[in-house]
């Protein structure tokens, strides 16, 4: 029975066979007896996206008291559900994103808390729930790696063009037309216009 820890492009978290090529953490959000996770879905702001071998460390998932381990189908869905990349674990690529986050605002670097603090009022709305922004371009425009929604589908955005997206990937469909809204937090998408390139995983012509 597969854990509850797979993240959607939405910031939902779910129980699905599929395995993750990133992980990441919101905090604590688990109760490591049941290994089901609380009612609260972060309990930090710095949501981050780590990789999944670091120097030969093993974790049992979700077996302890410590940060509640999630997955991601790969980079772009992370950004979308409102993560950005770890110091510790991909400091070179959290780098990378630190500066492409400046140059895209045309602004001097902030810190990472500072970037936190901006991510996690763009990443919910005031309920709680998974924020979708106004769109302030047409799609075709979006630098690639970012992930927009329609009703209930999210599709990423990548060399002009839609990709539908699922656990097992992204599959090529037309530009969907209703109710179109921007998932990637605003920040994010200047990120990745000021150059920063994302990690993308199982696209289907």
């Amino acid at each position: 029975m597969p854990l509850q820890n797979r993240v959607t492009p939405f910031g939902d978290i779910l129980a699905v066979p599929q395995r993750g090529t990133l992980m990441g953490n919101r905090g604590i959000i688990h109760d490591p007896t049941t290994r089901t996770l609380l009612k609260r879905r972060w309990t930090t702001r710095a949501w981050i996206i780590c990789v999944c071998a670091f120097r030969n460390v093993r974790r049992a998932v979700m077996a302890r008291q410590s940060w509640t381990e999630l997955f991601f189908l790969d980079e772009p869905t992370a950004l979308s559900a409102g993560h950005r990349p770890c110091f510790y674990c991909q400091r070179e690529r959290a780098k990378a994103f630190q500066a492409a986050w400046a140059d895209g605002k045309r602004i001097a670097r902030q810190s990472a808390p500072e970037m936190d603090r901006v991510l996690h009022g763009e990443r919910l709305d005031g309920d709680g729930a998974k924020r979708r922004h106004r769109l302030a371009t047409a799609v075709k425009d979006l630098p690639d790696g970012s992930m927009i929604a329609s009703g209930d589908n999210a599709y990423l955005v990548y060399r002009r063009a839609t990709y539908l997206w699922s656990w097992d990937g992204y599959a090529a469909c037309p530009l969907p037309t209703r109710d179109v809204s921007l998932l990637t937090p605003p920040s994010t998408v200047e990120a990745l216009r000021g150059g920063y390139q994302p990690i993308i995983t199982g696209v289907q012509s």
